[in-house]
């Protein structure tokens, strides 16, 4: 039987900020966690709606209209189709439960945008397996 894992310590470990990390499968959704500091960029997912549970830190997601404050134990589900901006001013770690089609920044490639394949590359070194 595998483990259990700590997500706050598999996204502290993380070596790069904005680089979501699988950590496990529920149904048709992936479970990430994610080291993010400074701003993402504006973007949508048209056809899934993404999770965001603050492990430590806080983050502000900012939408067209309207900002959404979280701290540490707090989460927020943007709808799909929202066009969203992830903003932590300070290092900030976070889980995400997305649907395995969720593309990282939705409707938008940037420098930070990550493959599927690179969010199930490797846990980090002590953080034990999917």
């Amino acid at each position: 039987m595998p483990a259990p894992l700590s997500p706050e310590a598999i996204a502290a470990a993380l070596p790069d900020l904005w680089s979501p990390r699988v950590i496990s499968e529920v149904d048709d959704a992936y479970v990430k966690v994610a080291r993010i500091q400074g701003v993402l960029a504006w973007h949508s997912h048209e056809a899934e709606d993404e999770l965001f549970y603050v492990l430590r830190g806080s983050l502000r997601i900012e939408l067209e209209d309207d900002v959404v404050e979280l701290r540490a134990g707090q989460m927020w589900v943007v709808p799909k189709g929202v066009r969203h901006n992830p903003v932590a001013d300070e290092e900030c770690l976070v889980l995400l439960i997305e649907r395995k089609s969720t593309r990282h920044t939705g409707d938008v490639v940037i420098d930070k945008t990550r493959s599927i394949a690179e969010q199930l590359g490797a846990m980090p070194p002590g953080a034990g397996e999917r």
